[in-house]
């Protein structure tokens, strides 16, 4: 988890400079990054986390960012989502300059293009599995919030656990409640990051079937942060990582 917008091509007057535009967005892309760069104070100095990374992810497009930790991956997965601002460099998702909203405006498009997935399960451990996956439904004022959440619930076949709270789930149930929850909106770009990270092989292996079984039925584009290099392989586009560059 998509649509993009389309940004209008700059036309240039014969008489006028060329402006300094905003790279064409096409209407297959869906994230899109000029430059990027985040910086973070150190005791040391200046720490740059993510540095000069440009990329073009299409719609409905998979993409797995591997390297080794402390490389940056979930930095740029954060920057990638608004949920951090970066020090220097665009991002346009889903055809919208991130530069140009405040946080509550960063948190509104969240909210109808972006779903989430991380390797801790973040459901709230107050409501019941079938609450969990209503939420977003809720929050974007959907009236049909219940019956989208029990077909959700079904799809990752948890629908019988509907009643039952975190706490009564194992992790990998927990992971599905949050898959379903992720992909119950529908959105234009799923970020999962780490996503079999707290579960065992076996358990994991099914969850990372089940994450690619559900973007392929979405449509949705996928960029997946993964130490699996297994899970990593089953995207279509694999970006690597180091040092805070992608290489």
């Amino acid at each position: 988890m998509g649509e993009a917008c389309v940004a209008a091509p700059w036309i240039a007057m014969s008489h006028n400079p060329m402006p300094s535009a905003q790279p064409q967005i096409t209407r297959e892309s869906v994230l899109k990054t000029d430059h990027l760069t985040k910086q973070v104070n150190s005791p040391e100095g200046p720490l740059t986390i993510v540095q000069d990374v440009s990329l073009d992810i299409a719609a409905g497009e998979s993409v797995a960012v591997v390297g080794p930790s402390g490389a940056g991956k979930s930095t740029l997965l954060a920057l990638l989502a608004g949920l951090d601002a970066p020090t220097s460099g665009k991002i346009w998702l889903a055809g919208t300059d991130l530069s140009a909203l405040d946080e509550d405006g960063r948190a509104r498009l969240r909210a109808q293009r972006v779903g989430f997935v991380f390797q801790a399960f973040h459901l709230v451990p107050a409501l019941t599995a079938l609450e969990n996956v209503m939420l977003p439904l809720e929050l974007a004022g959907r009236t049909d919030a219940r019956s989208g959440a029990l077909a959700a619930l079904d799809r990752v076949g948890l629908a019988p656990r509907k009643g039952h709270y975190p706490r009564q789930l194992s992790g990998g149930e927990q992971q599905r409640i949050a898959l379903a929850r992720a992909f119950v909106t529908s959105p234009a770009v799923l970020f999962a990051d780490e996503p079999t990270g707290n579960l065992d092989t076996a358990t994991g292996e099914r969850v990372g079937a089940l994450l690619f079984e559900l973007n392929a039925h979405s449509q949705t584009t996928l960029v997946l942060v993964t130490h699996e290099r297994q899970l990593a392989s089953r995207c279509q586009r694999t970006l690597q990582m180091e040092a805070g560059r992608l290489l």
